[in-house]
């Protein structure tokens, strides 16, 4: 191979390609928390596929079920028809995840992606409360299809849209705006004062712990007020899950601690637990009025992330306790060691903040977090940005990651901190 030659990535594929530009190899194989290129060279992966790999690659006991099913002959493609696939999982989710914390929900199958479980959910918040408006935060991101991107609020993804991004109300997340607005004021005040302008919005969809906006952490009495103030207004409550269910943050969902009950979840990315395309979203059954094949997709009926997702929930969550448990060891750990750095370079790092296994690290000055980034590539991690200019080092390893692998993927973070210095 003439490797001064245009790769084949480059001759061919988009330039819209990114991830690939801050990991400038070719991957070959991977399994558990680490990835190994073509030439041998192994990687610690902090990354998890952005949190669709919860329980690491190629997770042998997932592996085996999905083996298993697809050298049976099991169906792969079946639309929304019935399957013996279907039917497992349905009922291991009903079972051990639904039942045990008494959570009403009718399950739908979007289509395989995140993008659609939020475009399902906006779609019948809409179609429930006859109403055109969705309350959104600031530095949200919750996909990139049309109506994903109106409830983001990054700037760069929504410009690619092309269009307005219409009938979308913008409200700041908590924290914010520091102690400047007590929480929800503004938004009750617009709602109840005569002369607004505001119309009453069907919903307001929310993520307890924002990824891609930088790691931002909402505390529970501020979730519990947004509760109360949507049961107030008559509007739905959705909470984005892509990212931080499936025990990213400790328990299955990450608004269990908060002691909440949204009227619609979304939940995607580690709900297979093998990295295949799925998503659910989730509401109420008072919600579901919804016409056969009102919203459909041909992709919906994914059976080997049924068979995978199945085995993941059988094996990781029938003792709850026990995986929620191991996670908040992780927290600590990863707590203590962030905390050290930022100690350490005090006019370097602003803060550090996280729950369960996902955790941020923020600089003060632009580009630093990038530099961080391509530094511990060179060093064998895998690591991404987010947040506002990129300035947090988005840390997200696999839930099953060993406490070894864990500290020793938190060194070389350390030493591409003090390298890029």
């Amino acid at each position: 191979m003439d490797h001064g030659a245009p790769s084949i990535f480059e001759s061919l594929e988009s330039d819209v390609r990114s991830y690939c530009r801050g990991w400038p190899t070719v991957f070959d194989r991977a399994q558990g928390s680490r990835m190994y290129d073509e030439d041998g060279h192994e990687y610690l992966d902090f990354f998890a596929g952005a949190g669709s790999l919860n329980y690491g690659h190629n997770n042998p006991v997932l592996k085996r079920a999905l083996l298993d099913y697809i050298e049976r002959d099991g169906v792969t493609h079946g639309l929304d028809m019935s399957t013996t696939a279907k039917r497992a999982f349905l009922e291991s989710f009903q079972n051990i995840i639904l039942r045990p914390r008494e959570l009403p929900y009718k399950v739908m199958f979007p289509g395989p992606t995140g993008t659609n479980a939020v475009e399902a959910a906006l779609k019948l918040a809409r179609k429930v409360k006859g109403r055109e408006s969705i309350v959104s935060f600031t530095n949200a991101f919750h996909g990139m299809s049309l109506g994903s991107l109106a409830v983001s609020g990054n700037a760069f993804k929504r410009a690619s849209a092309g269009i307005p991004l219409a009938h979308t109300v913008l409200m700041p997340y908590d924290g914010y705006l520091g102690d400047r607005v007590s929480d929800h004021l503004f938004l009750e005040g617009l709602l109840t004062v005569a002369g607004s302008g505001l119309d009453r919005p069907a919903a307001v969809i929310v993520e307890t712990v924002q990824g891609e906006g930088g790691i931002n952490v909402a505390r529970a009495e501020w979730l519990r007020a947004l509760q109360e103030l949507c049961h107030r207004q008559d509007m739905l409550l959705i909470v984005d899950d892509i990212q931080m269910g499936c025990g990213r943050t400790g328990a299955f969902f990450s608004f269990e601690e908060a002691g909440i009950v949204p009227d619609i979840v979304t939940v995607s990315k580690s709900i297979s637990g093998y990295g295949l395309p799925m998503a659910l979203t989730l509401f109420k059954p008072e919600l579901d009025v919804w016409e056969p094949g009102e919203h459909n997709g041909t992709f919906r009926g994914n059976n080997p992330a049924f068979v995978t997702a199945a085995a993941a929930l059988e094996t990781y969550w029938t003792d709850g306790p026990a995986m929620e448990k191991q996670t908040r060891v992780r927290n600590e750990q990863m707590a203590r060691s962030l905390g050290a750095m930022a100690d350490e370079r005090p006019g370097d790092v602003v803060t550090y903040r996280g729950r369960g296994l996902v955790w941020g690290l923020e600089f003060r000055d632009e580009g630093r977090a990038s530099a961080v980034a391509r530094r511990a590539f060179d060093i064998g991690l895998l690591i991404e940005t987010s947040g506002t200019r990129d300035r947090v080092v988005k840390l997200l390893p696999a839930l099953t990651i060993t406490c070894d692998e864990l500290e020793e993927g938190l060194r070389i973070l350390g030493r591409a901190v003090r390298d890029t210095a």
